[in-house]
């Protein structure tokens, strides 16, 4: 995914390595980043940086929505996006859906501040393919959320067109979803495109937006933001925590990194438009 360049972190002690039914996991002590969760050798959050993923591909959606009860999250076994998605008072059910059990039974157990939002009175989870759970739902959630390993492997399905079809269907009118948008504008430009064109033949309204994230392929990684309504700006928050509970809930996002978020370098731009 990364050709000619590699990601090293140190590795204190191994805390846990299995093969799951679907993916190899592996759980390390690293020596300055606290635990680190790998799926298939790739590393897909760390105690230090995790934060600055969490919040954004969760808050972006959820602040893009005037009044966000039912929220669906994709993937995200390891409990962060629903830890962020139940800091909105407005939620009245978040349901996750992912199909590896073992990294939801393994980030209970490893990342428990993470998995924290299993907890949670509000969460429902299930275990299962999101491509085949969503079938089942139409005009459902208000804000739908893809936390999805790479396309390679498990969730190549989740970054297909017919897959966008089946989350715009499930959406209720106006609902919004984010979803991992191909890692990162210097390494996977025209895998970014191809789903930025395939998104928009789906949804009216389609955004791009990136986060920096230290221990992601040369430290960024983007999420494609899309709406059932074609006029609204997804580039602002229409909903806004108070600097005071910005402070309290949140290590990374805010409101001036939403919309800064969506402004991206010349050459991204020219290649998305």
């Amino acid at each position: 995914m990364w050709p000619g360049q590699a990601m090293t972190l140190k590795v204190k002690n191994v805390i846990h390595h299995e093969k799951s039914k679907y993916q190899d996991v592996l759980i390390f002590e690293s020596t300055d980043y606290g635990t680190v969760l790998v799926l298939d050798n790739v590393i897909q959050c760390t105690e230090r940086d995790e934060f600055a993923y969490q919040e954004m591909i969760t808050h972006l959606a959820m602040n893009s929505h005037p009044n966000p009860k039912k929220v669906l999250v994709i993937g995200g076994g390891d409990g962060g996006v629903l830890r962020e998605v139940i800091k909105h008072d407005c939620v009245e059910e978040a349901t996750l859906c992912d199909i590896d059990e073992a990294v939801i039974r393994l980030s209970k157990k490893y990342l428990p501040g993470m998995a924290i939002g299993f907890q949670h009175p509000k969460v429902k989870v299930h275990v299962g393919d999101g491509f085949k759970y969503l079938e089942d739902f139409k005009d459902t959630f208000d804000v739908i959320i893809t936390d999805s390993s790479d396309p390679e492997g498990p969730a190549e399905s989740l970054f297909q067109k017919p897959y966008f079809e089946l989350l715009y269907g499930a959406l209720k009118e106006g609902g919004v979803i984010t979803t991992q948008g191909s890692e990162n504008q210097w390494l996977h430009l025209p895998l970014i495109t191809k789903l930025k064109k395939d998104c928009k033949e789906v949804f009216p309204n389609v955004e791009y937006a990136y986060t920096t994230i230290p221990t992601y392929p040369s430290g960024q990684i983007g999420f494609m933001v899309c709406c059932k309504d074609a006029n609204r700006d997804l580039t602002k928050p229409l909903r806004s925590f108070t600097p005071e509970e910005e402070e309290k809930l949140c290590r990374y996002y805010n409101a001036d990194i939403h919309k800064a978020s969506f402004i991206l370098p010349t050459f991204a731009r020219a290649a998305l438009r």
